[in-house]
């Protein structure tokens, strides 16, 4: 199923908190990032369907947004490390502040093609 993503994704590192509640309790890092969402490396999944609120620690004002986690993946935590996807898949659902900063973030500097064809 992968292999018929749509959505382009950037590999981006940023720091982050998440949690069910206000506050993000829980801190974690990004992997990948979409306009649509982005897959969050932690040992500390929630289960599909849950409703997180997510903010990216960056140096300005933070941005934050409300998630749905779409897929995760448990790993034990003496294997985090070693495995390539622990973590989970969210899918952004409303922004509180900073869409237009994280749509920035989002960009590629080549945007894919239809059929993967570079035109000259």
């Amino acid at each position: 199923m992968a292999g018929t993503r749509i959505t382009a994704r950037k590999r981006k590192r940023i720091a982050l908190c998440f949690g069910t509640d206000a506050e993000g309790s829980r801190r974690a890092f990004t992997e990948d990032l979409s306009p649509m969402g982005m897959f969050i490396k932690t040992a500390n999944v929630c289960n599909p369907n849950t409703v997180l609120r997510v903010e990216l620690l960056l140096d300005e004002q933070p941005i934050s947004f409300d998630a749905r986690v779409m897929w995760a993946k448990r790993v034990p935590q003496n294997l985090f490390h070693l495995v390539k996807k622990s973590g989970m898949g969210i899918r952004i659902i409303r922004f509180h502040n900073g869409r237009d900063r994280y749509m920035n973030l989002c960009e590629l500097q080549d945007p894919p093609t239809p059929g993967g064809i570079k035109h000259v």
